[in-house]
C-alpha cells in the first residue's frame, strides 16, 4: 500500500507509538474496576484510545489522496526545545515553589516557543490556567499538590 500523506503517516505512528509506550507504563499500576479506578485505570484507558486515533490516523494516510503527496517539513526545533525546557522546568519547580507560582512561570517559558508573546494574553492565561489547575486538581480530584513555595509551607 503507499503512503498518500506523510504527514499524518507520521502522526498516526507517533500517536500509536505513544499510546503504546503509556500504555505499557500503565501496567505496572493497579488497574482497580470500572467502578473504583485505580492509578491505572484512566492512564490505560486515554493510551489506547491515542493508540485507536493513531490507527485511525495511519488508515487515512494510506488510503485519502492527497495533492502533493503532504511532505513532512521541516522540524520546528526553536518550540520543540522551549516546550521540552519548560516541562522540566515545570517538574523541576512544582514541589519547591508550588503550583501558584510555577503554572505562571510554565506559560512564560512555553509563550516564547511562538513568534507572537502578548503580556496581556500570557497573563490571562495564567491566571486562568491557575486557577483552573486548583478548582481541578485540588478541589474536584484532592490531589495533594503544593500550592506555595515550600519555605512557606505549615508543618
Amino acid at each position: 500500500m503507499k503512503i498518500k500523506s506523510q504527514k499524518d503517516f507520521c502522526s498516526g505512528l507517533m500517536f500509536i507509538g505513544t499510546g503504546v509506550g503509556f500504555a505499557a507504563g500503565a501496567y505496572n499500576y493497579s488497574m482497580g474496576t470500572a467502578a473504583r479506578p485505580g492509578p491505572g485505570y484512566f492512564p490505560l484507558i486515554l493510551s489506547v484510545i491515542l493508540a485507536v486515533l493513531g490507527l485511525i490516523v495511519l488508515f487515512k494516510s494510506m488510503t485519502v489522496e492527497t495533492e502533493d503527496g503532504d511532505p513532512v517539513g521541516s522540524i520546528a526545533w526553536r518550540p520543540l526545545i522551549v516546550v521540552t525546557v519548560a516541562i522540566t522546568v515545570f517538574a523541576i519547580l512544582l514541589p519547591r515553589l508550588g503550583m501558584f507560582i510555577t503554572i505562571p512561570i510554565l506559560l512564560l517559558i512555553v509563550s516564547a516557543a511562538g513568534d507572537e508573546f502578548r503580556w496581556v494574553g500570557v497573563l490571562t492565561s495564567a491566571v486562568v490556567l491557575t486557577i483552573f489547575s486548583y478548582l481541578v486538581f485540588i478541589k474536584g480530584l484532592g490531589l495533594t499538590i503544593p500550592l506555595y513555595p515550600s519555605f512557606m509551607a505549615t508543618t
